[in-house]
């Protein structure tokens, strides 16, 4: 039976529906970053979408090609994920904010309020990073193969195609069953268990917030979606690390 991560690590993919606290070790991602409404249709986030899926099944795949990768089992694709901010200015309206990874200065303070300073009436103004986990036994090297073999079966770009290291370390988290647009009084819920646990909220430039879909939208009511969210944490008092690591492919 292929492995699943979902069922396998539990703790990380299916938590109930009331906040809880977990650490979480450094996980490898095929990614893509960018900015914009993910509901726009042939947008830049539904076409990052199609990128992750040709190079998580690409290395799927891998084992009926030529290309044998050391350690290889057969798995299920994991779930799709996503790391999300809007920059203060980028949330307003006619802003002409266009970089793709926010400074330090603004991003956190302005984070640091929780989901509630995220303005959802815009949008556009998003940034995010679109993942899919890797395998452990998937190097750099397997990586580049992948984008190559890719492009060459697809007569794709993929150069926008990153392998993504992130370690998010302590985090509060919680399933969020209902519309993402419902999504802060989950939020609020996790703060205020973070709160009563002597933790506080450590969104920065370093560390996101982050979304894990559990139902296809394009299938499942809006009411019924699951979607895990976890936001970064610390011990009251102490000082914000940075756990964040990124190698173009």
């Amino acid at each position: 039976m292929a492995f699943d991560f979902k069922k396998e690590y539990k703790k990380f993919y299916m938590p109930k529906n009331t906040p809880c606290i977990v650490t979480i070790p450094s996980m490898n991602y095929i990614a893509v970053r960018g900015m914009g409404d993910p509901n726009q249709e042939d947008g830049d986030y539904k076409q990052a979408i199609g990128l992750l899926y040709g190079i998580a099944f690409t290395i799927k795949m891998s084992k009926k090609g030529d290309h044998q990768i050391d350690g290889y089992f057969d798995y299920v694709v994991p779930p799709l994920e996503g790391f999300w901010w809007q920059e203060a200015a980028s949330a307003k309206p006619n802003s002409n904010a266009t970089t793709d990874m926010p400074p330090a200065e603004g991003r956190g303070d302005y984070l640091q309020n929780g989901i509630n300073g995220i303005d959802y009436a815009h949008k556009e103004a998003f940034h995010w990073i679109s993942v899919i986990r890797l395998p452990d036994f998937v190097t750099e090297y397997d990586f580049r193969w992948a984008i190559n073999e890719a492009t060459k079966k697809k007569k794709q770009d993929f150069s926008k195609v990153e392998f993504l290291t992130v370690e998010e370390g302590l985090c509060v988290q919680c399933m969020h069953i209902g519309s993402y647009d419902d999504e802060p009084a989950t939020v609020a819920m996790m703060h205020e268990f973070m709160e009563q646990q002597g933790y506080e909220l450590d969104i920065t430039d370093k560390r996101l917030h982050h979304e894990i879909y559990l139902s296809d939208a394009r299938k499942v009511a809006p009411e019924k979606l699951k979607t895990v969210i976890r936001h970064p944490i610390k011990v009251k008092g102490d000082l914000a690390y940075g756990i964040h690591q990124s190698y173009e492919g």
